[in-house]
């Protein structure tokens, strides 16, 4: 069992930037490609970023794309989502996942975390 915990959510105004961070524990980090999604009030959970387990490959969301970064820290069994011009429609709970098959865009992992709440103002 690998257990994710989210941290690094909160209020920003429009413009501003977040890094939230995902500490995983349990097993074996090096060996989990992990993802970031996220889920708006009255949406469905959507794609944000991916990371392979070896770091060699990342993926985003058009939206995203050019703002967010997604990176990994094996000797802290923690991966990162740095977000940078932060727009009032990134406004919602995001959540790390990771799977050690294949990385990927669906949602199709294996573990989740609980989410942390981003909230930019406008």
């Amino acid at each position: 069992q690998l257990q994710l915990v989210e941290s690094g959510g909160g209020l920003v105004q429009a413009g501003g930037s977040l890094r939230l961070s995902c500490a995983t524990s349990g097993r074996t980090f090096s060996s989990y490609n992990m993802g970031w999604f996220r889920q708006a009030p009255g949406k469905d959970r959507e794609f944000v970023a991916a990371i392979s387990w070896n770091g060699g490959s990342t993926y985003y969301a058009d939206s995203v794309k050019g703002r967010f970064t997604i990176s990994r820290d094996d000797a802290l069994n923690t991966v990162y989502l740095q977000m940078n011009s932060l727009k009032p429609e990134d406004t919602a709970v995001y959540y790390c996942a990771a799977n050690n098959e294949v990385v990927t865009t669906t949602l199709e992992y294996d573990y989740w975390g609980q989410g942390t709440q981003v909230t930019v103002s406008s």
